[in-house]
């Protein structure tokens, strides 16, 4: 009888305390969320889903530099020809699988297919094993400078660690496991698209003991679950942070700032690095297949055009001409004299020389996202003014991402121009940047091809006297610039809002951290 009260009195006991309210923060993105495959695509969206759910190996502190992240200890022997990699204690995939070197092994392949950075590391990998459970084994054919930035590169594509039965598939093919062994896990079973992704806390994660900092650091999910919330009208999104129905904006269009600095209780805070927008011709079809058509777009773009159309105010932008962002180690004006300065008869002259037949030029436009919709209206006219007969064609960001990678004729959903925006730690090097990737049909979409550049990429990553490296990284800007791989069209700086109720918010570049942070009750 006794045991049966006290069966009783448990029961009495647990009905009467109240469940412990989960902390929940509730953000809206600069995008929906439809690819969750961070090495097929590289749009910043998936890679800050890839954030949440996968880790890597190493990650980049507070001042850029590499720090080990799923590595405990590693090595490299005197003649900087074999690296060793030892797994820290405690790293599970959110399946309950430890996660083991084979694992990683097979995500550095996949990744290295893909990625440039990558594509330049394997390529000097004589070796890539796994001699036990947590020893990650690479072996170079000739020393390579790079390996231990390669693995901590943040930007592009990134080097995420998937289980080995993901990771196997073909780089080419989208993933559709998003089984990672980073501090969140993704719920498959609450996605809906254009609507709300949600994330929550992978209880089995643990975080380094070093304080976080950008990439490297204890990555400490201190709420149980994370939101991103779709609201696609941006006055109806700065609505919803000042009603309390989300705790942050991660960019709030620069045309609403004046009205959201005002609002009581909300934070505006100024991405910590800038972006760099870009002109992009497509190489494979005509007319850009002819150098002097490209050429063309380098004259007749004047950057301050899309500068005031897509940011406006002057605190958020900056004229820039150089490749790998202004202000970074390697920025150059080298190759510049007379480029993206709006030289209309320079732009003609050109076309006519190349004998432009007047077809259309399909003109590919973002129309949801407040940082890229106004640039394709200023590329259109400032290549109309030139001679260029121009068909704009817009949509949402997705279809967008989907149509850019096809090769297919721009009259059968290909397209001839492309206009994006990527974090300047994306391109402060001549192997992070997408664009200056020449090697054909391993390129980008947009398809560059040059050996002459490839070869000096290659050269600039073997070199290792930092003077010698700038020189070569200047070479391949003023030949990059003559054959048009892709033309800067100024720097900007985002802006997003946060509630107070929040704090803890990490600025690391290229994307948006949800570890640290920490909500008040509502």
């Amino acid at each position: 009888m006794k045991f049966r009260h006290l069966l009783a009195a448990a029961a009495a006991f647990a009905f009467a305390t109240p469940a412990v309210a989960q902390s929940t923060l509730k953000i809206v993105m600069h995008s929906d969320l439809k690819i969750l495959d961070p090495v097929w695509a590289s749009a910043q969206i998936s890679r800050t889903h890839g954030y949440l759910v996968y880790d890597t190996l190493f990650g980049l502190d507070g001042d850029l530099k590499p720090q080990p992240q799923m590595v405990g200890n590693w090595t490299v022997d005197a003649a900087g020809l074999v690296y060793a990699f030892t797994l820290r204690d405690g790293l599970k995939w959110h399946d309950g699988a430890p996660v083991t070197a084979e694992d990683c092994v097979a995500s550095l392949k996949r990744w290295g297919s893909r990625d440039p950075v990558g594509l330049k590391l394997m390529a000097n990998v004589k070796e890539l094993s796994a001699p036990d459970a947590r020893t990650i084994r690479l072996e170079l054919a000739r020393p390579y400078g790079l390996v231990i930035d390669s693995l901590a590169k943040p930007a592009g594509i990134v080097p995420f660690m998937m289980p080995k039965r993901v990771a196997e598939a073909p780089a080419t093919q989208q993933i559709k496991d998003p089984t990672g062994s980073g501090p969140f896990m993704f719920k498959a079973d609450e996605w809906r698209p254009g609507d709300r992704v949600v994330y929550v806390k992978n209880p089995g994660y643990v975080p380094r003991a070093e304080p976080p900092a950008n990439f490297a650091g204890g990555k400490v999910a201190k709420v149980d679950r994370v939101e991103w919330v779709s609201i696609a009208d941006p006055q109806t999104a700065v609505n919803a942070l000042e009603n309390g129905e989300v705790d942050a904006l991660e960019s709030v269009a620069h045309d609403l700032l004046p009205l959201v600095e005002k609002r009581k209780g909300i934070a505006v805070q100024r991405g910590a690095y800038a972006s760099q927008y870009a002109l992009r011709p497509n190489w494979l079809h005509p007319p850009f297949n002819d150098p002097r058509m490209r050429l063309a777009l380098g004259y007749a773009i004047d950057q301050k055009g899309f500068l005031d159309a897509a940011v406006g105010d002057p605190h958020f932008w900056r004229f820039c001409k150089t490749y790998y962002g202004c202000g970074t180690p390697l920025a150059s004006d080298k190759g510049t004299a007379g480029l993206l300065e709006g030289n209309v008869e320079k732009a003609r002259a050109l076309i006519k020389e190349a004998g432009y037949d007047g077809r259309p030029i399909v003109l590919l436009q973002v129309t949801d996202l407040a940082s890229l919709a106004n640039l394709g209206p200023v590329a259109k006219a400032q290549l109309e003014r030139v001679g260029f007969k121009v068909d704009m064609r817009p949509a949402d960001w997705q279809t967008h991402l989907a149509r850019v990678m096809r090769k297919e004729p721009p009259e059968d959903r290909g397209w001839n121009v492309t206009l994006s925006s990527t974090g300047v730690i994306d391109v402060v090097n001549p192997i992070t940047s997408l664009f200056l990737n020449s090697a054909c049909d391993k390129a980008s979409a947009g398809w560059s091809c040059d050996e002459r550049i490839e070869a000096m990429r290659e050269a600039y990553a073997l070199e290792p006297d930092a003077a010698k490296r700038k020189a070569i990284a200047e070479e391949i800007q003023e030949r990059a610039l003559q054959l048009g791989t892709h033309y800067p069209l100024g720097e900007w700086y985002s802006a997003s809002a946060v509630s107070g109720r929040t704090r803890g918010w990490i600025r690391p570049p290229s994307t948006t951290a949800f570890w640290n942070v920490e909500i008040a009750k509502r």
